[in-house]
């Protein structure tokens, strides 16, 4: 059975929860959160490398202890301490840390006080007023609780991208071995690349006596069947997440692929389009009365419409048709196109690896130059650089980079903006740097005015090259903090800025609606992977399709420059 990434960081998030309710050891605690970090934003299989027989322990944070944890969910699906733990509080209880307001110790105190053990019965003590009885609460805790709980009950649960992806692409490596099958395509928001995904939706094209159904419905990873059949099976995964199965025909393939990739908006108007033509557009094909015209390719129904074919990315009802009539869409980004990275962080801040192993990494993926940019001295708990700390590092990048072929490192810093606008490090720290990131990491609740005058300030330093994860956010996790996207864009046109596209799976920051405002204003955009670790270079490809799906092409993007073009575009030319 196979047992992702996302399985083994889920059940370590589970035991730092409950030891944290049950009030453990807080040492012990930060060890499993942390774990189930490093883990969940690991790029590659951790079963892969147990399989390989390769050391975990040379991953950051990971001893023995919970390494040999790590190897047995990898083995079982399963972790005797959890099992022990889940005996010890209810089921549902860790669902109550993550409503907004309520840490361990509210939740221990629901618990032991109110025996509130699940959202739902939160809802009713808080519908009911007796939260506010409680030591600590009171009746505005006890009117945030409710309005948080509502919101929750009321959402579809969405996985984010990458997480969905390590099950999609598992199913389709799955389904590419079953008998016959000649095609395998995961449509929906998944081939969208939208940063959350509901469910899945699969695509299959198989010869008579295929067993593709079967196979599908036979997965190991499957907690239950909703329904199966000859060509459709629904399944729900025991991540909880929803897939379907459809086995269409060749001739159907390219209109099922368009039908099922979505979104509804652009099927909408695609129909419409269609019917003033006189055709009609379904999942079986494209007809005039009962003949089928086209449908065998996507590109096939596009131009029974009179447009060209539409990437993926594109398909939401944002102009995408009236460009592909006027034959404007844009040459959108690809992964080869990137020449580097702009944001990576070493051992020397809170990265993993040396500098000499991201060099290697960066090199191995055919980047032409890598810039080093660890965190300024302000962010303590990432270890930051000081003016001391950061002027030998220049030093070793330089003395590096004697030695280094095929590979720059530049010399780089991600200094914090600091409330005020000033930025972390004096000038003359940063005046030896080929550039310089800025980013916001503390006051995200400053008032829209306060947060914008902040970033607008902090824009205006000369050495200020490239705004990093614009509006701070971490889905499901952190909302956007509230900024003034429009007066910030504004800003870097006039002082030849980038922002920065964090292609990180938890943030993904620009939003597409922002990546399109920045090309329409004329401001280049760096996709970054903020890697801190050799691995983390794999997120790009998450960076990549938010770019796309904000109609960014090559020439948008700051770091598809070559290295001599990237130092006149910094303005650093000889440095």
């Amino acid at each position: 059975m196979p047992i992702h990434n996302a399985d083994i960081a889920a059940i370590l998030e589970e035991i730092a929860d409950r030891l944290e309710i049950q009030g453990a050891n807080p040492f012990r605690i930060r060890a499993y959160r942390n774990a189930a970090r490093v883990v969940g934003e690991y790029g590659r299989s951790l079963r892969a490398l147990i399989e390989r027989g390769e050391d975990l322990t040379r991953l950051p944070g990971i001893g023995e202890d919970l390494a040999g944890r790590i190897r047995e969910i990898a083995a079982s699906g399963r972790c005797a301490l959890l099992e022990r733990l889940r005996r010890e509080l209810p089921a549902g209880i860790t669902d109550l840390l993550h409503v907004p307001g309520l840490g361990p110790k509210r939740v221990r105190l629901l618990y032991h006080d109110l025996d509130v053990q699940t959202l739902e019965q939160l809802y009713k003590a808080a519908r009911d007023g007796r939260i506010r009885t409680l030591p600590g609460f009171g009746e505005k805790t006890e009117l945030n609780i409710l309005r948080a709980v509502e919101a929750h009950l009321g959402s579809t649960h969405r996985f984010k991208l990458a997480t969905a992806a390590q099950y999609a692409e598992s199913l389709v490596e799955h389904l590419e071995h079953a008998r016959g099958v000649k095609r395998v395509e995961v449509a929906g928001s998944f081939r969208r690349m939208r940063e959350t995904v509901g469910d899945l939706d699969i695509l299959v094209t198989a010869g008579a006596g295929s067993d593709a159904m079967e196979r599908f419905t036979g997965y190991d990873e499957i907690e239950r069947v909703i329904s199966a059949g000859s060509t459709r099976s629904s399944v729900v995964l025991r991540c909880g997440l929803q897939v379907d199965l459809r086995v269409v025909a060749e001739d159907a393939y390219g209109a099922a692929l368009v039908y099922f990739t979505g979104s509804k908006a652009h099927n909408i108007a695609l129909r419409s389009l269609a019917v003033a033509k006189g055709l009609k557009v379904n999942e079986y094909g494209v007809f005039e009365g009962a003949r089928r015209i086209a449908g065998a390719t996507e590109e096939s129904v596009y131009a029974a419409a009179g447009l060209a074919w539409i990437p993926p990315e594109l398909r939401e009802d944002r102009g995408e048709i009236e460009a592909a009539r006027a034959g404007t869409l844009p040459h959108l980004v690809e992964l080869a196109d990137l020449r580097g990275d702009l944001h990576a962080h070493s051992r020397a801040s809170d990265g993993h690896d040396s500098l000499r192993e991201m060099a290697a990494a960066a090199k191995a993926r055919g980047f032409e130059y890598l810039a080093i940019t660890e965190h300024s001295r302000r962010l303590a708990m990432a270890h930051g650089l000081d003016a001391r700390r950061l002027a030998q590092q220049c030093e070793e990048i330089e003395a590096l980079n004697a030695e280094l072929q095929g590979i720059t490192l530049l010399k780089g810093i991600e200094v914090d903006i600091l409330e005020d606008g000033s930025l972390d490090l004096p000038d003359s720290a940063l005046e030896r740097l080929d550039l310089v990131v800025g980013a916001v990491h503390s006051r995200f609740d400053l008032t829209r005015a306060k947060q914008t005058a902040r970033i607008l300030r902090a824009m205006e330093h000369p050495r200020f090259d490239i705004l990093a994860h614009p509006t701070g956010r971490l889905l499901d996790t952190r909302e956007p903090y509230d900024v003034d996207m429009n007066a910030i864009i504004r800003q870097a046109a006039r002082r030849g800025c980038a922002l920065e596209l964090n292609a990180h799976p938890e943030r993904l920051d620009l939003l597409d609606s922002y990546c399109r405002m920045a090309k329409d204003e004329g401001v280049m955009v760096a996709i970054d992977s903020d890697a801190h670790s050799v691995a983390d270079f794999d997120n790009l490809r998450f960076g990549i399709g938010q770019a796309r799906r904000g109609w960014l092409s090559g020439a948008d993007v700051l770091n598809t420059r070559s290295l001599a073009q990237l130092r006149k575009l910094l303005g650093r030319s000889g440095r």
